[in-house]
Order: C-alpha cells, then sequence, then structure tokens
C-alpha cells in the first residue's frame, strides 16, 4: 500500500506541508526582525550611546537583543535542518524516490547555511566589544538571508507535490 495518493491531495498531506509552511514562515519573520536590529544598531546611535544604554538596561538594548535574537535564531535554524535531515528527509526519500535529487541539494543546503550561521554566531559574540562587528555581522546577516530564502523557496516548491499528497506518515523507518 502506498504512502502517496497518486493525482490526489490528501489532508494527512497538506497538514504536513502547512506544518513546514508554518515553521519555515516563523523562520522568515525571525530573520526579518534580526535583520531589522541589524539596521537599527548599524545606522542608529553612536557605539558609546549604545554601550551606556546596554549597561543601563542589559536585556532591553538594541545590542543585547540583537545578540540575543541572533544567537536564538541561529539555534532554531540548527535545529530545525538537523531535524529535516535526520527525520523528515530519509523518511521522504522512501516515500518518494525521485525526490533524491531535491533532497541532496537540500542537505548541500543544510550545510551551506550551518556555515553561515556559526559565521553569524561568531560576529554575534564580538558586537558589543568590537565596532568593526556591525559592519561583519550585517554583511554575514544579509548572506545568510539571501541564501536562506532562496533555500526554504526551493524546498517549498519542490516538497510541495509530494507533501500535499501524503495520506500516511511515519518518521520510523
Amino acid at each position: 500500500m502506498s504512502m502517496v495518493d497518486e493525482g490526489a491531495t490528501h489532508p494527512r498531506g497538506e497538514a504536513l506541508y502547512e506544518e513546514l509552511l508554518f515553521i519555515h514562515g516563523m523562520i522568515r519573520q525571525s530573520l526579518d526582525t534580526v535583520m531589522a536590529l541589524v539596521e537599527q544598531v548599524t545606522d542608529g546611535a553612536p557605539v558609546e550611546e549604545i554601550r551606556a544604554r546596554l549597561e543601563q538596561l542589559a536585556s532591553t538594548s538594541l545590542l543585547w537583543r540583537l545578540r540575543e535574537s541572533c544567537m536564538q535564531y541561529c539555534y532554531f535554524v540548527h535545529l530545525h535542518h538537523n531535524h529535516e535531515d535526520v527525520h523528515w528527509f530519509p523518511a521522504l526519500r522512501d516515500t518518494n524516490p525521485d525526490l533524491h535529487p531535491v533532497i541532496d541539494r537540500l542537505e548541500a543546503d543544510h550545510r551551506l547555511v550551518s556555515e553561515y550561521l556559526d559565521d553569524v554566531e561568531e560576529a554575534t559574540r564580538r558586537i558589543v566589544d568590537d565596532e568593526s562587528a556591525r559592519a561583519d555581522l550585517a554583511k554575514k546577516l544579509r548572506r545568510l538571508a539571501e541564501h536562506l530564502i532562496s533555500h526554504l523557496d526551493y524546498e517549498e516548491t519542490n516538497l510541495a507535490p509530494t507533501l500535499l499528497r501524503i495520506r500516511s506518515w511515519s518518521l520510523d523507518r
């Protein structure tokens, strides 16, 4: 018995796809928030003012919020991609062997995104004490954003036809 309906969408598959879109939506929204914070820091107050604010209001200053947001964001994306690599992709390979090239590309993208996230985390750690880290972080976040948005779009477009037709789903393989 096939796990995929031939031709028609299935409510189970539609729910799986909606879950993927929801998680990707959270990634996009968080990335927008982090990028807005980067713009505020790079275009905003002088370093002395931001450092003074950081000392007074540690958890609400722009630099603190930027650092914390970046670190949380990076952790979430790493976690999501690890889940896809370990659970979703092997199950999808079994469900539809035609997806092998798509999943190969997505896994390669995950490795590249992981490197970009590590670069962002490194620049984030330096932002409070190193003035040059501002521009470096902004550059690394822009590179991450460009690649990550392209990756999410590719994943959604190429997995949708299979996901939408799944009638049963188990990560136990």
